[in-house]
């Protein structure tokens, strides 16, 4: 997972001006008295013993006062001096200090932070390889952060040691809403302790545990939670290659009635994997985002979970590429297809069975209006899926199309990419397109490629032209130049260069 997917729109936060470390100062000198501001009365018939007795005590505890305010803000400048050292300040409520390029000793002094930050509510220490080995010295501290509802770890290098004070952890952080430990290989092998600590946590809404070394006993853990999370709303498992098996015979997932999101990539799932989620997968009726890519065993034994995403009335993101479908299972997808008009975004790249055939999706792609990307991405697409794609771009059924990925689909013909060119004008909202070809083939531009400028200049919305591979001639080259000093010169256009 590279450093920019790290976002989470579960988890969008807003930015004040002011950072949290200075309200914290201006709050304590609110609540303390000035030297000399107080008005002291003395009753003429207390005694003098009396009077002593007070006058000292009342001195007392004003020095006490001032003393701790001055620890503390002296304590609130040794914090703002820290984060300003990474280059980073706490705002809103959040400290961010992710990739940071943390020591152990600014481990420490993020520790001796967390006092001045009663009221943290996310906290980002992810891609820091020092929080490894280190994380109990701040699971110590987190009482003082109770607040606590985003916490990422990701890609910390976290040991087994410090799973299991994060399992110890979890119970004492009841408002946690968000939990990422991604890119963490020693996870799997102590996630019971994780798994444990989870059940106390009922207010989690997303879990993400990407690329952990997650297992088959794993997964008999987690299911076992889920029954505990019923507001989670993003499961994310993905890139877990030891995972395959594990979905056998669970029913804790389907407990999970408001999950949003559910992303399975890379996770090596089997035949009965698939049998199991064919069960499972339609009960999740609030599923808007499922992503079962690079699971090549799907390709054979996904035909009945294929056909049942139709009971997913409210699914907008469908990724299902590189799954080796076969057209009986194409066929299925294609028909439960038609029951989700809520799709905005659709992937079916790197499945061969696609290339003659994409007139299965052609009433999908009518009835769907909102259909805001769509990648078809080396599926060996022939002129005819081309030109039938024209056709529903002529009648305006995909106005809403944001981005077009038709790359790496060599076998299409210069008539198919003319009438493609002569159609794409249409397309007013496209703001990106890809026909680049395969690394290993060089093919000289055609006449479309005039066609396709004469689109551009259409379009006013596009910034992106992949075109990898293609060949311009100088020519064609001189009318590029021209293209980019008559047009926007916004638009990039990525190609071979000429020849």
């Amino acid at each position: 997972m590279s450093r920019t997917e790290k976002k989470s729109s579960s988890d969008e936060e807003t930015t004040p001006q002011a950072p949290l470390v200075n309200e914290s100062i201006r709050g304590s000198k609110s609540r303390f008295p000035k030297a000399g501001s107080r008005k002291e009365s003395i009753d003429p018939k207390t005694t003098d013993s009396q009077s002593q007795n007070k006058i000292p005590k009342t001195i007392s505890d004003l020095a006490k006062t001032l003393t701790s305010e001055t620890e503390l803000g002296s304590r609130m400048e040794e914090n703002e001096w820290f984060l300003q050292k990474l280059g980073r300040k706490a705002v809103n409520k959040c400290l961010d200090l992710n990739n940071c390029r943390l020591t152990a000793a600014d481990v420490r002094e993020m520790v001796a932070l967390l006092p001045s930050l009663p009221d943290l509510e996310k906290l980002d220490i992810s891609w820091n390889d020092v929080i490894g080995g280190n994380l109990h010295v701040f699971t110590q501290q987190m009482h003082l952060v109770s607040k606590l509802k985003i916490l990422r770890l990701g890609s910390c290098r976290l040991t087994a040691e410090d799973v299991r004070a994060l399992g110890q952890l979890l119970p004492r952080l009841q408002n946690l809403e968000v939990l990422d430990l991604s890119i963490n290989r020693n996870i799997g092998g102590s996630l019971n302790s994780i798994a444990h600590g989870l059940k106390s946590t009922s207010n989690l809404k997303v879990l993400k545990l990407h690329s952990c070394g997650l297992s088959q006993k794993s997964v008999k853990l987690l299911d076992a939670a889920f029954r505990y999370l019923r507001e989670l709303r993003t499961l994310d498992l993905s890139c877990n290659k030891e995972l395959g098996g594990g979905f056998e015979d669970t029913a804790g997932l389907a407990t999970l009635e408001h999950l949003e999101g559910l992303d399975l990539h890379q996770c090596s799932l089997t035949a009965d994997d698939v049998l199991s989620l064919t069960h499972v997968i339609p009960l999740l009726s609030s599923l808007q985002e499922l992503d079962l890519s690079a699971n090549k065993e799907m390709g054979s034994s996904s035909e009945n979970l294929l056909s049942r995403l139709r009971f997913l009335p409210v699914l907008k993101s469908l990724i299902i590429s590189n799954c080796a479908l076969e057209s009986e299972t194409f066929t299925a997808l294609a028909e439960a297809s038609i029951h989700l008009p809520a799709l905005k975004i659709v992937n079916l790249s790197w499945n061969k069975c696609i290339g003659g055939n994409l007139k299965l999706l052609l009433e999908t792609l009518k009835r769907s209006m909102s259909l805001q990307v769509l990648r078809l991405s080396s599926c060996s697409l022939v002129t005819e899926d081309v030109a039938l794609l024209a056709s529903v771009i002529q009648t305006g059924h995909l106005a809403r199309l944001q981005k077009l990925d038709l790359s790496y689909n060599d076998s299409i013909c210069e008539a198919g990419w003319t009438i493609f060119c002569q159609n794409l004008w249409l397309l007013k909202e496209l703001t990106e397109l890809d026909i680049s070809l395969r690394p290993s083939t060089f093919r000289k531009c055609g006449q479309w490629f005039r066609h396709l400028l004469s689109a551009v200049t259409k379009l006013p919305k596009i910034t992106e032209i992949g075109m990898k591979r293609w060949l311009l001639s100088a020519s064609q080259e001189e009318e590029l130049q021209g293209f980019d000093q008559d047009q926007r010169s916004s638009i990039h256009f990525d190609h071979g260069g000429f020849q």
